[in-house]
């Protein structure tokens, strides 16, 4: 009877591994920094989605820009079974103690989009300096010389300082040189478009309106710095990435040069793929596309992906319209002539 008893537990434990393996049983969390963003709401479906189709759980919690909250939102997660956890961290530093937490309960991490250098966690995102070197060369095509200003993201996102260093590649020399003249340059709390405004604004005060081309690190904050700039009467190159709905729209309009689309969907498929890979005990090295990346402001050496974007400009919007990423009518309405797509 011991035998047969013992028979029967091993072949469970082994069916009931095979099915972890596969996905099924499996809960991933995701703790969201601010998901009141527009683009999240893509991210989530695609990761939902390929959870969905490995059998996984999906379970959520959004801290509201909240460093302190995202900790606790951590914590319950991993109470709620979380085999694997998704962090789009508000602080990089601040995350520590839920890193600590998750570790202590063997749960591996996902640092989604936003690194946290720590060698506990996997690196998901897209080339973050690759974004901003195609801000700065699409705005600087349009406007190669003048008055610059650098509306950053928040200055505890190590993203900010990513697309900063990208954007620097490119105009660095017209800089040295003094072709081109950065006047304002100031980072954005919580990258919100009304705070952003408020830095545009600012800067243009500051400068008699003279302004000529201006480099945001997201849409959102392109759209803040576009209204401050209209209201003066101003209409100069803006640059800025996400793939907002709005955005598109503006570059079809013409008051927004570029929008670097960082196709979510593609994010959230491969982080649900990761975490449910992780979960079921597959090493962070042996992750599918994995490469080691140490360009954090540590050099902490990470296991990583880092994904190419793509420039979304009046000459490729149906780039866009053809992923299903937004309707024609949507991206087209009051577009300008030879916008392609539209």
């Amino acid at each position: 009877m011991k035998k047969l008893f013992l028979a029967a537990s091993v072949a469970a434990a082994s069916l009931a591994s095979a099915a972890f393996a596969d996905g099924h049983g499996i809960t991933v969390g995701v703790s969201w920094s601010n998901f009141q963003e527009e683009r999240w709401k893509t991210d989530e479906a695609a990761i939902k989605g390929a959870l969905d189709a490995a059998g996984a759980k999906y379970i959520s919690a959004d801290a509201q820009s909240s460093a302190a909250k995202q900790l606790t939102d951590i914590e319950a997660l991993i109470a709620q079974g979380a085999d694997a956890l998704i962090i789009l961290a508000q602080d990089k530093d601040a995350i520590g103690p839920a890193l600590d937490a998750a570790e202590a309960e063997g749960v591996p991490m996902i640092g989604y989009d936003r690194l946290i250098e720590d060698q506990r966690t996997f690196y998901l995102t897209f080339d973050n300096k690759g974004v901003g070197r195609i801000i700065a060369q699409s705005v600087t095509a349009a406007q190669p010389e003048g008055n610059f200003a650098i509306i950053k993201g928040d200055k505890g996102d190590p993203n900010a300082g990513f697309l900063l260093e990208g954007m620097m590649e490119v105009i660095a020399d017209d800089v040295a040189s003094g072709k081109i003249k950065i006047v304002g340059e100031a980072f954005t709390d919580g990258w919100k478009p009304d705070n952003a405004q408020k830095n545009m604004e600012q800067i243009l005060t500051a400068n008699n309106n003279m302004v000529d081309a201006v480099l945001s690190q997201n849409d959102g904050m392109a759209g803040g710095s576009i209204a401050a700039l209209e209201a003066q009467g101003l209409d100069i190159p803006v640059g800025g990435q996400d793939g907002d709905h709005a955005a598109l729209n503006r570059v079809a309009r013409g008051t927004q040069t570029v929008s670097v689309w960082k196709n979510s969907r593609d994010l959230g498929k491969k982080a649900g793929e990761i975490a449910v890979a992780l979960a079921g005990g597959t090493a962070m090295a042996d992750i599918d596309g994995a490469s080691t990346f140490s360009g954090g402001a540590k050099g902490v050496e990470m296991n990583a992906i880092l994904l190419d974007p793509t420039p979304i400009t009046k000459d490729n919007i149906s780039a866009v319209i053809d992923a299903g990423h937004i309707a024609k009518d949507k991206v087209c309405e009051g577009a300008m002539d030879g916008v392609a797509g539209c």
